[in-house]
């Protein structure tokens, strides 16, 4: 009899039930050492993705999405000398396939805009790289230990993961355009636990350590100042190097195009207290 009510219960959620098809494209960006405003379109760069997308109700969706993106920074666009000074720079591209909760705070089904938020969760894969100055050619930060990840002289600091949990969240607004699609415009955060998405978090490493340990170019990739005209020597053993008080985030923005897949015809859609009614199907 339980197991009997509590189906009943959820049959008012599951009745008016509907697949769609999820659309992204916009740009993608982060918060770190070498981007340290909160939101900014500088230095964005773009992301698209897809995915499906279930609706429990006019209010109530679950997603599941897979997005691509990429992410960079450079410390000459600064306005702080000392991080100039330091000219690193990195990109990266980022995967990510998540599953969220999204709540519409106007049923879709008698309204045709209305705010939502999400939230849930993600996995991703991040791999920062820059370029050579003298040969342009592509080189991964993670394999050079710029920071001493890894090595004996350094115990306390491991080798980073590439692959990462995040907490993405957010929210916009949609526009239903049509009975079968919905175009939204929206921002999503994801907060992160890794510092390292930049390879930049903690203070600098012997130069003389580094070198036997990773080479030359690791020296190279691990301080820049010495590119620029003037530029100063490689920082001492335990100079700052970056910010390790706050880990690393990443947010894409964007528009969403939200496809059903099939016509609706368990639902009844209202607009202005018009009720748009299934066609018989003879």
């Amino acid at each position: 009899m339980k197991k009997i009510l509590f189906v009943g219960m959820l049959f008012p959620l599951f009745a008016n039930a509907q697949w769609n098809v999820n659309l992204y494209g916009g740009f993608s960006n982060y918060i770190g050492d070498l981007q340290s405003s909160g939101y900014t379109t500088s230095q964005s760069n773009g992301s698209f993705g897809a995915g499906l997308q279930y609706d429990l109700s006019g209010h109530f969706s679950l997603l599941s999405n897979l997005t691509y993106g990429r992410i960079s920074a450079a410390d000459g666009y600064s306005n702080k000398a000392d991080l100039r000074a330091r000219n690193l720079n990195f990109e990266s591209v980022i995967g990510e396939w998540n599953l969220l909760a999204e709540y519409n705070i106007l049923d879709l089904q008698t309204h045709r805009v209305t705010p939502y938020v999400f939230g849930g969760v993600a996995v991703f894969h991040f791999n920062p790289y820059a370029y050579d100055p003298n040969t342009g050619k592509k080189v991964y930060l993670r394999p050079l230990s710029t920071e001493g990840e890894g090595l004996p002289q350094y115990p306390g600091r491991k080798e980073y993961a590439l692959n990462q949990l995040s907490l993405p969240f957010g929210g916009g607004i949609k526009f239903r355009i049509s009975d079968r699609m919905v175009l939204a415009y929206e921002i999503g955060m994801r907060k992160t636990f890794t510092d390292y998405l930049d390879d930049v978090s903690k203070t600098y490493v012997s130069q003389t350590a580094l070198l036997a340990a990773r080479g030359p170019e690791a020296v190279e990739m691990a301080y820049r100042g010495n590119e620029l005209k003037d530029g100063a020597p490689y920082p001492g053993d335990g100079s700052i190097r970056g910010n390790s008080k706050h880990k690393d985030w990443y947010y894409t923005s964007g528009l969403r195009l939200t496809i059903a897949l099939n016509d609706g015809t368990q639902r009844h859609h209202r607009y202005n207290g018009v009720i748009d009614c299934p066609k018989k199907v003879y």
